[in-house]
């Protein structure tokens, strides 16, 4: 069976409120009886001492004129009373003498110890129906001699009672009737918001991550929204990377079967050719040249891919130790040489030789050697600096060219897989990077080191390492 949650908000609150409003009216009601009984009880008290006191003072003889004084007082307040020894009625007020019938034993016994006696009677005691009467003992030199009984009808504090009463129940109607309104307003908003969440949720669900509902931190709902919009946000994220992670894969794709298009394209056409007979035989030395550098085009692509793969994995071990960066430097420049005066550039090394660097060797000259080509390629009748240098506890290892430059919107994009591919076909005469930067980035990760590239078109650029020595 459903039960909306609006309704169970609304009965709780009302449930709460009538029941506090029960027990503090019955609690108020309690305490107020008690109040006008105990006022009666001491009223009826004092005038209880007073005439004993005025009997104790005054002459035998008088006594009968002071009872008669006291009774008209007392009559007009609607009270009585009765002087009385141990075993009958020495004087009632209004009433034939008598022996006293409504006190019990242990009453008796209250009475003649010197305490006294309060009761609040609401049936047949003393001839009377409802009284509260009082009972003052008198005692002569610690012996008990009698004592003063004084009664008041309960009628007239049960009226002043039952109005009272009558009025708190009104007011008790009236505070439900402003409590139903508010609890009504009050489960309504809390629903509302709860409602809101809930429609919020469908869409998420429907595949809208778009989605935001009004958030605080006053209340446990408010915390509630803040963590849904969290949630929208990192799923918005999730999904957003998740769709760059698909566009990569795609075009992962597409640039592998572009560099793969051109080598196979030629590879194929000259096996043809030598296959038909169609290449003359002065050429065919050349067209077997072409093919096996095709195919070594083809195995380093394959390598570069899988190397990238593995180290963005951490599937590669490094093996670090103290390397003297001067010798490394030295290599790369005796190993590049060739390449970079086919473009009239020269290297230059500028390294000190205490200089040292805590890195893998062979993943260090791959590093290097990756930023180098790199800088041959875009140079031209220009120079290339390789330095090196200790700075505090890191070792700075700079790469710098007077080449043609990036600009510096593409910077960031150099260090994307496959960006040459990209930017080869969009008619760059000199292609651009390729696997090489990504896989140069993730080894200097691999070292706790970061590295860093600034360029300006036409007049070069540079690149900074930067290894902690550990």
């Amino acid at each position: 069976m459903k039960f909306k949650y609006f309704y169970q908000q609304f009965f709780s609150h009302i449930s709460i409120i009538i029941v506090a409003f029960l027990i503090l009216s019955l609690l108020f009601a309690h305490y107020l009886e008690n109040l006008v009984y105990e006022n009666k009880a001491e009223e009826l008290i004092t005038y209880g001492k007073a005439i004993l006191s005025d009997i104790e003072e005054s002459p035998r003889d008088y006594q009968p004129q002071i009872f008669k004084q006291y009774s008209n007082v007392l009559a007009a307040r609607k009270m009585s009373f009765s002087v009385f020894d141990q075993d009958a009625v020495l004087y009632s007020v209004g009433r034939p003498s008598q022996r006293i019938s409504g006190l019990s034993s242990s009453d008796w016994d209250k009475i003649s110890k010197g305490q006294t006696l309060v009761v609040n009677s609401d049936f047949k005691r003393f001839g009377q129906e409802g009284v509260t009467f009082v009972v003052l003992p008198f005692i002569d030199h610690g012996t008990f001699i009698g004592g003063i009984l004084l009664t008041s009808p309960i009628s007239g504090s049960s009226v002043m009672i039952h109005r009272i009463n009558q009025f708190l129940l009104y007011t008790i109607l009236i505070a439900l009737g402003v409590s139903f309104l508010f609890s009504w307003y009050l489960s309504r908003i809390h629903v509302n918001r709860i409602k809101r969440l809930r429609e919020a949720t469908s869409l998420v669900s429907a595949g809208n991550y778009h989605v935001h509902v009004h958030s605080s931190n006053f209340d446990e709902i408010g915390e509630l929204a803040n963590d849904f919009n969290h949630m929208v946000d990192k799923i918005n994220a999730s999904m957003e990377e998740i769709e760059s992670l698909e566009n990569r894969r795609r075009q992962f794709m597409a640039d592998v079967s572009h560099e793969m298009r051109t080598p196979l394209t030629t590879i194929s056409g000259v096996i043809e050719g030598l296959k038909n007979n169609m290449i003359p035989e002065e050429d065919k030395e050349r067209g077997i040249n072409l093919v096996s550098h095709e195919a070594k085009r083809l195995i380093r692509l394959v390598n570069e891919n899988l190397d990238y793969e593995k180290i963005r994995s951490n599937q590669i071990q490094l093996f670090k130790e103290e390397i003297q960066l001067l010798e490394v430097l030295e290599i790369i420049q005796e190993q590049l040489m060739l390449q970079a005066e086919e473009k009239y550039n020269q290297i230059v090394v500028d390294a000190a030789p205490d200089v040292m660097v805590n890195a893998d060797y062979d993943r260090l000259v791959q590093i290097l050697i990756n930023i180098t080509k790199n800088s041959i390629q875009f140079t031209e009748n220009g120079t290339i600096w390789l330095r090196g240098r200790t700075e505090q506890n890191d070792t700075i290892i700079e790469v710098e060219d007077t080449g043609i430059g990036i600009n510096s919107t593409e910077i960031e994009n150099i260090w994307r897989r496959f960006y040459k591919a990209d930017i080869s076909r969009t008619s760059n005469p000199y292609g651009e990077f390729g696997l090489g930067l990504s896989i140069v980035r993730q080894l200097v990760l691999l070292h706790n080191g970061d590295i860093e590239v600034s360029s300006e078109e036409g007049k070069g650029t540079k690149f900074v390492i930067r290894i902690k020595n550990e």
